[in-house]
């Protein structure tokens, strides 16, 4: 079951592939990953979250305004379409900070299984401020 749902991932990212030590390259001219190291479903779509809101949200790994905004864009774009999502750069943003590179996992959790309710990640960050 994972394989397939990896595939329906790598469809939202196009020219994505798997590397020999099991990493998801989502971008490979910026080196955009993360580890497929799953069992199920639902952690994908943690990691998808957890590694590459970043990317989504605020990365500017090239020297021109426009190719980050076409690689911004690409990311976004990629994660909304796989999770069946409208997230907007200003929701990433807050996604990144909350959920980034596997902060809270709980949280994580408690995001994915609400079917993306922001107010759950904006109440956290008032609380965090």
């Amino acid at each position: 079951m994972i394989n397939q749902e990896l595939i329906r991932l790598m469809k939202c990212f196009p020219r994505s592939f798997v590397n020999c030590n099991y990493e998801l390259i989502v971008h490979e001219a910026v080196n955009e990953y993360f580890r497929v190291d799953v069992d199920h479903e639902i952690e994908l779509k943690y990691k998808v979250l957890e590694w590459l809101s970043r990317a989504a949200s605020k990365t500017e790994p090239f020297k021109s305004k426009k190719r980050n905004e076409e690689f911004s864009s690409f990311m976004l774009n990629g994660i909304n379409q796989y999770l069946g999502t409208e997230f907007t750069t200003e929701d990433m943003r807050i996604i990144y900070q909350q959920l980034g590179n596997n902060a809270n996992r709980e949280l994580t959790i408690k995001f994915v299984k609400s079917v993306y309710d922001m107010e759950i990640l904006n109440q956290e960050e008032k609380i965090n401020g």
